[in-house]
């Protein structure tokens, strides 16, 4: 009876043993693993994510060290010189990963040494090949301005910079970037300079022509803006919409393509998107009307809005 027992409980031991032992994954050696289970490693990360640049004073744990045998195999070599630490000492660590739901993921990676460290952010696609790197955070310093890293739930990378002012007040400084896939970049949408000048909205398609008679800039504030400029063909138009509301605190963004519905009225509407906005065109002003947009904006505010055309800067005549 006894021995009818013994067959089963070895089973589940050898079971159990197995999947543990199928789940331990080791960045260590210098023999490179799959694309896969290095990605696997990463532990997820919550958003918002911040991680502040006194962390990087802390000497990482073995158990998360990361070989370099591994990182070539998972980095181009035009990548690893953008890099700067770099000789004896320097080794590389697993922070966390963010994965965008049946999109990229986002692999923190950080570099540690006696002297300096360094923290990037590495985007890899679905098939887990690599897109684009953003270095994030580094060590040292200047000793009066603080660093973080801030990563919010519509996978924006906003890079702070602190510093008290004379009158002991923080001042306070950031870049905004986005993961632009097909550019295989990171994408600066916005900046605020650190000695308190205007903050200044960066318009990622102003180069684009602008023959259409709608097309142009078209302003609600400093940071409101709806830009139009001529589409691929011509029953549409590329736009970029950036507005923020409730003193900063409500901030959206969308940039695509929108098709003309009918000569004052543009539409974008993308299939698997289910937002939809509409473009309402007048003398001198863009009215925006938005459906299910959401995922596009925080949830305290709408893209509905009016916005005034800027006016071009007229050339001066010489003489």
């Amino acid at each position: 009876m006894k021995r009818a027992w013994i067959a089963p409980i070895l089973f589940f031991l050898f079971l159990a043993v197995g999947c543990r032992e199928e789940k331990r994954i080791s960045l260590q050696g210098e023999e490179p693993v799959t694309p896969a289970d290095f990605v696997r490693f990463f532990e997820p990360l919550s958003l918002p994510y911040t991680l502040s640049d006194t962390s990087l004073r802390t000497k990482p744990g073995d158990s998360i060290s990361i070989s370099l045998a591994n990182i070539k195999a998972m980095l181009p070599d035009s990548v690893l010189k953008k890099i700067k630490l770099k000789g004896a000492g320097g080794r590389f660590y697993a922070i966390g990963k963010i994965t965008v739901p049946d999109g990229e993921t986002y692999l923190l990676i950080g570099q540690h040494s006696r002297s300096a460290s360094l923290v990037v952010v590495c985007a890899f696609n679905k098939e887990n090949k690599f897109i684009a790197l953003l270095e994030a955070l580094s060590m040292p310093r200047k000793k009066d301005i603080s660093r973080s890293l801030v990563i919010d739930r519509r996978f924006l990378f906003t890079l702070v910079q602190q510093r008290k002012n004379n009158e002991g007040a923080i001042n306070e400084g950031k870049e905004v970037y986005v993961l632009n896939e097909a550019a295989a970049n990171y994408t600066l949408i916005m900046t605020e300079a650190l000695d308190e000048k205007p903050t200044e909205l960066t318009n990622p398609i102003d180069t684009l022509s602008s023959t259409h008679r709608h097309a142009g800039d078209y302003v609600n504030g400093k940071m409101n803006l709806v830009s139009v400029r001529d589409g691929r063909k011509a029953d549409r138009i590329s736009f970029f919409v950036h507005f923020e509301k409730k003193n900063g605190s409500c901030i959206g963004e969308l940039k695509g393509e929108a098709f003309w519905k009918n000569p004052r009225l543009a539409e974008y509407r993308q299939d698997g998107d289910p937002c939809v906005l509409q473009f309402q065109f007048s003398a001198g002003a863009v009215t925006l009307r938005e459906q299910r947009c959401g995922s596009r904006r925080d949830p305290d505010c709408l893209f509905d809005g009016s916005f005034v055309r800027k006016k071009k800067p007229r050339n001066k005549k010489k003489g």
